[in-house]
């Protein structure tokens, strides 16, 4: 942030390209705002009118979504949705952290989801094309971001990253003084959510940046099957991909994401094509497309998104292209809990699991608040609350070296197993999904 009395304009990572006279002390707040489907307002008046509505609320700020005012039929006639994100926390850390108003600058994005779902092209043979296009925000994609929970700091780190790749361009930095290529390579174990991740960030970021950027779109593209069709067609395929692409990122208003998911099948058929293992069309083709992403870099509004299941066997040429290099492991013990907090916090919501006595419409806390509560000295394991947090606790333990996406299916899995599903209580059903897990995991291949 630069010195109070400075006023030159410039972008943070929440998008807000604003003029910072900013007290130091204040903290930038992103708060989104997402209108109805019938809503025809014009996103400016929206975004002055939810400005002025939190001018008034001398409140504090805390991460979640916001009322929106009946009291004020303009808003209530074309928003859905209002939401403070804060702290973009991965795993809830700082979710009951309190901001006062008087510490806040509050940054409005107003934005309208798309119910469009993915578009494939069709090829010439009739067959679907190996890529899918999605106008973004998509309405999918709505929640997916807060639902990611990983180690602290990784999905703010990608924010921070975006907003230095399209700042940098913005600025005019000289890319062959600094340089930079727009390429993000997360890599890890399969089911850790690497290609849900780059969804979700092209989501948010499409959100965030949509003051300069109001069109945006999320074209995805699985390299392991194109590559099955490619080595017949030398590489048509690959022009005609790009082509379209390339045609996406000509419009600047249009900030576009490639994501390329198993990017290690393209190492695999550049090592088998040296080998003489298969036809030496391959490796032109991976050449080629190589070097178009290579042609992407000098188009300032477009981000590459890549996924890799085998860290051993991503192609050199892409680690080095690539920016971020971030490892996306099975999630710690902390991810473990927030995940599995969250799954029981829904369950009760609708009802699958009954209320209990005690803690009736309960907001179970996260994993640092529940260790200060079961580490303090007047800790009662009696009360249910709290036997509660230390079942759930335990359950976390319990689930070590489990993905994230076998986490989010336990629940339903340990709910598939009781004898009742009428009247199931929340701490005997954490109890079935620690036997449920311990099964799992038994059954997982060597």
């Amino acid at each position: 942030m630069s010195a109070p009395m400075e006023t030159e304009q410039t972008t943070d990572q929440n998008g807000d390209a604003s003029r910072h006279s900013l007290p130091e002390d204040k903290v930038l707040v992103p708060v989104e705002v997402t209108l109805k489907p019938s809503s025809t307002a014009k996103i400016d008046h929206v975004r002055s009118s939810v400005e002025g509505m939190l001018e008034k609320r001398s409140l504090s700020y805390i991460d979640g979504p916001i009322p929106v005012p009946l009291d004020d039929a303009f808003l209530s006639d074309n928003v859905q949705r209002i939401c403070v994100c804060g702290c973009d926390t991965d795993e809830g850390t700082h979710n009951d952290n309190v901001l006062l108003f008087w510490q806040v600058k509050p940054v409005v994005h107003v934005f309208q989801l798309s119910e469009q779902g993915p578009c494939e092209d069709i090829s010439s043979d009739g067959h679907s094309s190996s890529f899918n296009e999605w106008i973004l925000p998509a309405k999918e994609f709505d929640g997916m971001w807060e639902s990611l929970i990983y180690e602290s700091g990784l999905k703010q780190r990608l924010l921070r990253y975006a907003a230095s790749a399209l700042l940098f361009t913005e600025k005019g930095v000289d890319p062959f003084l600094v340089s930079w290529n727009r390429i993000i390579l997360l890599h890890g174990p399969p089911g850790t959510g690497k290609t849900s991740l780059c969804k979700a960030l092209a989501q948010k970021l499409s959100i965030r940046f949509n003051s300069r950027y109001p069109q945006a779109q999320l074209v995805e593209v699985n390299a392991h099957s194109l590559f099955s069709k490619w080595f017949s067609e030398s590489g048509k395929l690959v022009a005609k991909l790009f082509q379209k692409i390339q045609e996406m990122v000509e419009e600047e208003s249009n900030l576009v994401f490639v994501l390329i998911d198993e990017v290690e099948s393209l190492a695999a058929a550049r090592k088998a094509a040296l080998s003489g293992s298969e036809p030496s069309d391959s490796i032109r083709v991976v050449n080629a497309l190589l070097t178009q992403l290579d042609k992407l870099k000098s188009s300032p509004n477009v981000i590459i998104l890549t996924t890799s299941n085998i860290t051993a066997a991503i192609d050199i040429a892409f680690v080095d292209r690539a920016d971020i290099k971030a490892y996306v492991g099975p999630p710690t013990l902390q991810a473990r809990y927030e995940i599995l907090r969250s799954c029981l916090q829904e369950l009760m919501r609708t009802g699958i699991l009954t209320s209990l006595q005690d803690c009736k419409n309960v907001m179970l806390p996260n994993y640092a608040s529940a260790k200060d509560k079961l580490n303090a000295p007047d800790f009662q394991e009696g009360v249910t609350f709290m036997q509660l947090c230390k079942r759930l606790l335990e359950t976390a333990e319990a689930c070590e070296g489990m993905s994230g996406r076998s986490l989010r299916k336990l629940p339903f899995l340990a709910h598939a197993a009781l004898t009742n599903h009428f009247d199931c209580n929340p701490i005997k059903f954490l109890c079935t999904m620690v036997e449920t897990a311990k099964r799992e995991r038994s059954e997982l291949p060597d």
